[in-house]
């Protein structure tokens, strides 16, 4: 049922060229499928779309989700971050993995619940593995 039921190439029922999981054409990909083939979308307008009925579907979506397909010939390569957007990226990564309590910095991003460290919130001892070499 489900194949007739989202097999619409000619977008006269979805208003989008549709077609049921797995039985897109070669020349279409989804976002996360063009990533990885490391390029993006780059603009272009969603060339079709793939229907499926599933339990985790959002509400009101009576119980199907959707993914747009675009052209793989007309995406572009992902951009490449620059130093200094990785630079950020550390600081920030850095930040979150520093309690604001003690000060110390850890191997793991702290618990946004906590608000610091397990030591701080609870008052307890640091575990000397779980702090950052300086």
């Amino acid at each position: 049922m489900s194949f007739t039921r989202f097999y619409d190439p000619d977008a006269t029922r979805h208003g989008l060229a549709t077609w049921p999981w797995g039985h897109a054409p070669a020349h279409l990909a989804t976002k996360k499928q063009l990533a990885a083939r490391g390029l993006r979308p780059g603009g272009q307008e969603p060339a079709g779309q793939i229907r499926w009925r599933s339990r985790r579907a959002p509400p009101g979506a009576r119980g199907v989700r959707e993914a747009l397909l675009y052209r793989i010939e007309d995406a572009v390569p992902k951009r490449v971050p620059t130093p200094a957007v990785l630079a950020s990226l550390a600081r920030a990564m850095r930040a979150r993995r520093t309690c604001p309590t003690c000060r110390l910095t850890f191997v793991y991003c702290l618990p946004t619940s906590l608000g610091e460290c397990a030591a701080c919130a609870f008052d307890t001892e640091v575990d000397p593995n779980d702090v950052e070499a300086a």
